[in-house]
């Protein structure tokens, strides 16, 4: 196991984590750094070279990071935030539940496992596209089809399919993500309807009802031609990884989408746009 240790100013912690929230970390434990003006960020985001060089590259130079092997003791003390975890509503019909909990009985469960580098579901990002795709998937009528990108552990995938009773898509560049999406729904037993691969967004062929990119500013950015494209004419966009006060520039990328709706929480943005031309 592989930690990714980032070292940023004591004023300078609370975007340094930001950042890494915002990639999918599951955990942040705060130590102690070489002297009183400086902290280290340990986290995981994977032992791939792949995944450390897109962490790497959301910090944009900002703070200087390590990558440290952790010995078998330290894995298992970075577990320990297991113990405290705890179901996540979605609303009063919608639960994520960690997957060695027991699922309240009262409502749709939808269990998560982690795996080596994603979150729970429960970080601000990750709640407010759930609570964006459940509104649109029960206001819908008929087939809806939706495509989850930047999957992670496949929460938002493996959610639809539970709901929708029909196939979904996921597509995430990260090996680790295709095998935790695969792992999750599997555990929620929608595995035939979860359809994942790492293809990148450009080869994906037709176009959806619902798209959801739960992902960094600079990559819907870099995504925005085609998130346009697979979204169909009257379908809903919707977007997250952004910072509530600092994404004009993430709309103005998606041009003429129009926003439909703004969720702000804990500072996070979740923004639902529609085509110009849609009803």
């Amino acid at each position: 196991m592989r930690a990714f240790v980032v070292t940023a100013g004591v004023h300078e912690v609370e975007a340094a984590s930001g950042v890494l929230w915002g990639i999918g970390v599951r955990a942040i434990e705060e130590r102690a750094g070489d002297d009183d003006e400086r902290v280290e960020l340990w986290t995981s985001v994977g032992d791939e070279e792949e995944a450390i060089e897109r962490a790497v590259g959301a910090l944009q130079g900002r703070w200087d990071h390590r990558v440290v092997d952790v010995a078998e003791v330290d894995a298992a003390a970075s577990q320990r935030w297991r113990e405290f975890a705890s179901p996540m509503w979605v609303d009063d019909q919608l639960v994520v539940v960690p997957a060695w909990q027991e699922a309240p009985t009262a409502a749709t469960a939808v269990r998560v496992e982690p795996g080596a580098a994603f979150g729970l579901g429960d970080h601000p990002t990750t709640l407010t596209s759930l609570r964006a795709l459940v509104r649109l998937l029960r206001r819908g009528e008929g087939a809806v089809d939706v495509i989850d990108v930047g999957c992670g552990t496949g929460v938002i995938a493996v959610t639809a399919a539970v709901l929708l009773d029909r196939p979904v898509r996921a597509i995430d560049v990260a090996s680790a993500a295709v095998e935790s999406t695969i792992d999750n729904a599997r555990r929620n037993g929608v595995e035939h309807l979860v359809e994942v691969d790492a293809a990148p967004l450009a080869d994906i062929d037709g176009d959806f009802d619902v798209v959801v990119a739960n992902i960094l500013a600079p990559v819907l950015v870099a995504l925005a031609d085609d998130l346009r494209r697979v979204t169909r004419p009257d379908g809903r966009l919707v977007i997250s990884g952004i910072l509530g006060g600092s994404h004009q520039h993430v709309i103005d990328a998606l041009a003429p989408m129009q926003v439909v709706s703004t969720e702000v929480l804990d500072g996070w943005a979740c923004v639902e746009l529609r085509h110009a031309e849609g009803p």
